[in-house]
């Protein structure tokens, strides 16, 4: 399956899973504004929170040429929620949720130009 779709495939459907499950933390959080003592959350990659838990990512080049792929597989498992604040912040979660919702869109474009890539040609292959 992978010669056919490539690691592409793999890692858009983790990132569109990884915005689904960021978009019900942020819904949660706003739904819980008014509830007393209530924490908000936030759904980020498990192993940067651990290399670099002030939230900086160092990039790394490898070859002039490029930039190595960051994760070839991408799980469910590699996410975790973590408390991001001490009261929520309505502002700031809807500033999360349109950012969420953008590049969810975005995902679901980049993978249904994938799929049209394919269709186009297995259509010109007959």
């Amino acid at each position: 399956m992978e010669r056919l779709f490539g690691k592409t495939f793999n890692l858009l459907g983790a990132m569109m899973d990884y915005r689904s499950e960021r978009n019900k933390v942020i819904t949660s959080n706003i739904a819980n504004i008014d509830t007393p003592d209530y924490r908000p959350f936030d759904y980020v990659f498990k192993q940067e929170l651990k290399k670099n838990p002030a939230g900086r990512i160092p990039l790394a080049r490898t070859d002039e040429k490029h930039f190595p792929n960051a994760a070839d597989e991408i799980s469910r498992n590699d996410f975790t929620r973590v408390v991001s604040g001490d009261k929520v912040d309505l502002d700031g979660e809807m500033t999360h949720l349109a950012e969420n919702h953008l590049m969810f869109n975005l995902t679901a474009e980049l993978l249904a130009r994938k799929f049209k890539g394919i269709r186009n040609v297995l259509t010109e292959a007959k």
